[in-house]
């Protein structure tokens, strides 16, 4: 698959689920509505969503949510899907999770081929954590980052910087991911949903967080990808990757090799636009793969150049509606 500007779509972030065990404060409200469980997609209509995208090209499927580990039998899908490992069909199948049911998954993940997991960790301080995920159990998560590392899964940490919220947890989480061997992001906070709060006051631009680091840690750009957004650097002191996501500070449209499929089949070309495509009709309206793959040409024919992401600060309002739980984190 070829987009309009010669990007070739090789990346596929697939949501099983909106719902989620924590509300964090930059994701989604604490009173949060989810989808009506009977407008799911069923596991083997998503299992046979990715099929299709990657008889297509695809050759990255990365699970995510809401928290996707809560989704009832979600390891049929695990299972399913690490055949296309072991035939060759796909490269690589990974997740991205808040950790918590990691103590119970993590040797079954490994099981079904998945080799690397990214688990959101915002701070080190268990009383920060409770704050920025409300529902969250710090010390259920840091046993589920321990099972994961016992399983032979590689973890890499995504933290979102907060401004005045989590700005003196840096340097712990760099010193704690070198001395643990798990590789570090900081995302900056994105303008999506309504969050019960005033997302312009959590806003803080990742160049005044290098700026800072550089202080301390000795931070070398190194030519790294993983197929995602991220922006890498090596951190001398430790020997470990330190990645930065800016879709705001400075975006990274121009090489952006993935779309996004939400738990209703709604396909988005770009996590910053509001065009979508709706793959369940053709999915439902025919046990033949043929106006499914042609519902998919269409839409990536439409992918954009770009996001628009903007905090906009007048009205303090998201610049889009839908939720990242909705999208698929």
């Amino acid at each position: 698959m070829i987009d309009p500007f010669g990007r070739h779509i090789t990346y596929l972030r697939v949501s099983v689920t909106d719902r989620c065990d924590f509300r964090c404060v930059y994701c989604m409200s604490e009173d949060m509505t989810f989808l009506p469980k009977a407008e799911l997609l069923t596991l083997e209509e998503l299992d046979r969503l990715c099929g299709a995208f990657v008889g297509l090209g695809v050759r990255k499927l990365r699970i995510t949510g809401g928290e996707p580990l809560v989704r009832r039998n979600v390891m049929w899908l695990f299972e399913s899907l690490g055949r296309r490992l072991e035939n060759g069909a796909l490269d690589e199948l990974t997740l991205t999770t808040n950790g918590s049911q990691l103590r119970r998954f993590a040797q079954d993940l490994y099981r079904c081929g998945v080799r690397r997991v990214n688990v959101s960790l915002d701070t080190l301080d268990a009383a920060k954590f409770l704050a920025i995920t409300r529902w969250g159990r710090f010390d259920q998560v840091m046993d589920g980052i321990a099972a994961a590392k016992e399983a032979g899964l590689r973890v890499k940490i995504n933290t979102v910087a907060m401004k005045g919220v989590n700005e003196d947890d840096f340097d712990k989480l760099i010193g704690w991911c070198g001395d643990e061997g798990f590789d570090l992001t900081f995302i900056e906070t994105m303008p999506l949903g309504d969050i019960d709060g005033d997302r312009t006051q959590q806003y803080l631009p990742l160049s005044i967080v290098r700026a800072r680091l550089m202080e301390r840690w000795t931070l070398t750009d190194i030519d790294y990808k993983t197929g995602g957004p991220a922006r890498y650097v090596e951190v001398g002191e430790t020997g470990r990757r330190l990645g930065f996501i800016t879709p705001l500070t400075h975006n990274f449209c121009e090489s952006c090799n993935r779309v996004r499929l939400t738990c209703t089949a709604t396909l988005y070309m770009c996590l910053g636009q509001e065009d979508a495509a709706d793959l369940r009709t053709p999915l439902r309206a025919s046990e033949s793969d043929g106006p499914l793959i042609a519902a998919i040409n269409e839409a990536i024919g439409r992918k954009p150049k770009g996001h628009d992401f903007v905090i906009d600060r007048r009205h303090n309002r998201p610049a889009l509606a839908r939720h990242m739980s909705v999208t698929g984190g």
